[in-house]
């Protein structure tokens, strides 16, 4: 459970209409802290908890400058993002935007007198070559370089990473930098194309039958490790209150495959389906796995929130939302699209 502050920062969480973005000012809020939360929409499924809210788009540097104005520090988790087959198809329009967003957040902060600021960046940082079996070795901190990131998405967030680290040694900004491994939970977003692997098998396992059939995209031997939100919250907070400069992975360990995870969400649901392979989809790495060793020795904790725990509420909370957006009565316009033809 969190604990009250002992001293109330004014805190600044961009991206506060997203997922991790909105869980963290909950949390900061419940600690006694002043939170403002800046995104270009709000929360989509609860209220957001921040005292104040910017909806601004921060690719524009006066917004950046008007978002950070007497604030203490800077979670920034603005970012244009999503599953694979967005971030996969979408390299100009990801590099563009999130380049705009985190120069112009760096800087507004810098010139604000922020005292800390935290850098959210990813594991799409790591080298390809490390990535290509699905029995991969769990990525270390210092294997980002030699440089072979993810196209796009991936690239920019290392760029980032440095712009951040140049600003605190030419200037004396104290940054922080975080490397997100696959983070889940309820409030996320679940279809749409931007959502992650868990969320979009929980909305199929949802919408199907039991009995029925599940489509996955690639073999299903593909593998990766799912951090719960409330572990990646706790370790943001924990980051950001440490001394600790250099880029940092906030993931788990548990390395499961694709066809794994459905199985963990089916046994969630009480359902169980056929697994149909897409092959023709993207699917990303082979496998990508994060080694917590440093994050072990510099915050003395880990995520300790294993995928069959987490998924219970998160495959609920999905499930309620896809019944109650059935049951919703279609608008005219859109009963009249599905109509059939006469």
């Amino acid at each position: 459970m969190p604990t009250r502050s002992s001293t109330s920062l004014r805190i600044l969480v961009t991206g506060a209409g997203g997922f991790i973005g909105h869980h963290l000012a909950t949390r900061l809020k419940a600690e006694g802290h002043h939170v403002r939360g800046a995104d270009i929409k709000r929360p989509e499924y609860e209220a957001t908890a921040a005292d104040e809210f910017l909806q601004v788009d921060l690719r524009d540097p006066a917004n950046c400058a008007a978002a950070v104005e007497g604030m203490d520090q800077v979670y920034h988790l603005a970012a244009d993002m999503g599953g694979i087959g967005y971030i996969s198809q979408s390299h100009a329009e990801i590099t563009l935007n999130n380049t705009l967003m985190d120069l112009h957040m760096v800087e507004a902060a810098r010139r604000a007198g922020v005292v800390r600021f935290l850098y959210s960046s990813s594991a799409c940082v790591y080298p390809q070559h490390l990535q290509r079996d699905a029995d991969v070795r769990p990525l270390k901190e210092d294997d980002a370089f030699p440089a072979q990131p993810e196209e796009g998405y991936g690239l920019e967030k290392l760029y980032a990473e440095k712009f951040c680290q140049y600003v605190r040694e030419d200037f004396g900004m104290e940054t922080r930098i975080v490397r997100f491994h696959n983070v889940y939970g309820p409030l996320g977003t679940y279809d749409g194309g931007r959502e992650k692997a868990p969320a979009a098998i929980s909305r199929k396992v949802a919408m199907a039958e039991p009995g029925g059939a599940i489509d996955i995209w690639g073999d299903g031997q593909q593998t990766r490790s799912f951090m719960y939100i409330d572990d990646c919250v706790e370790g943001l907070v924990r980051l950001m209150r440490s001394d600790h400069r250099a880029p940092l992975n906030l993931g788990t360990d548990e390395l499961v495959t694709i066809d794994e995870l459905v199985d963990i969400v089916c046994e969630a649901a009480g359902k169980t389906l056929v697994k149909r392979h897409d092959l023709a989809k993207p699917q990303g790495v082979r496998g990508r796995n994060s080694d917590n060793s440093l994050l072990r020795q510099v915050l003395g904790w880990e995520p300790g929130i294993h995928l069959r725990e987490g998924i219970v509420p998160t495959y609920r909370w999905i499930d309620e939302e896809v019944g109650a957006r059935a049951a919703r009565p279609l608008r005219p316009q859109a009963a009249a699209a599905a109509a059939p033809a006469r």
